[in-house]
């Protein structure tokens, strides 16, 4: 604590961060900014064990074919999300939120990146069951413009500096100091 209050009287508040400084290191360093193409999907889920026999994997594919007649029929994805998914996504109508490539299960992956916005997938299967899938936005990749990241950038920048700062005061004190040693 006494170190961390000597850093934050002596040292914080001579350092600062330029408006210069931080659209230079946004513009030196874009691969920190950019952003993957992402989706925003809901799911229903009809889960199937691993170990499912022809039975069951008949009963759990006729179930969401059941499901994927009556969204074709013009039933609420939403609403037959919250009654009949057996996923942990069924409370908010099965919305995922968005995800970029890489963060789901590749064969639900290629589906959800292939669809347009609001159009429903065919029956996808992968470990977990039986799915149908609705994308419901995307976000095409992108770099982040410089007023979202310039107050990580100016934390980053400061914490740097202040490093540097804390290091030189140190070497100051070194030379500063008498220092005796007994043996």
């Amino acid at each position: 604590m006494a170190i961390r209050k000597l850093i934050d009287t002596h040292i914080a508040p001579n350092t600062t961060v330029t408006d210069k400084e931080s659209k230079t290191f946004y513009e030196e360093n874009p691969d920190l900014f950019k952003q993957d193409e992402q989706v925003k999907a809901s799911h229903i889920l009809i889960k199937l064990d691993t170990a499912a026999d022809e039975a069951q994997k008949t009963k759990a594919k006729n179930e969401i074919a059941d499901l994927q007649k009556q969204l074709n029929a013009g039933g609420d994805f939403a609403q037959m999300a919250k009654e009949h998914s057996q996923g942990p996504s069924a409370v908010n109508g099965g919305d995922l939120g968005f995800f970029g490539r890489g963060q789901m299960v590749k064969p639900f992956e290629n589906v959800a990146f292939g669809l347009k916005v609001g159009e429903v997938s065919e029956i996808v299967e992968t470990r977990f069951g039986y799915h149908l899938i609705i994308v419901t936005d995307k976000k095409p990749a992108a770099v982040m413009p410089f007023p979202e990241t310039e107050t990580k950038i100016r934390e980053h920048l400061k914490q740097k500096k202040l490093e540097q700062e804390v290091v030189a005061y140190l070497q100051t004190l070194r030379e500063k100091a008498k220092i005796e040693k007994f043996i």
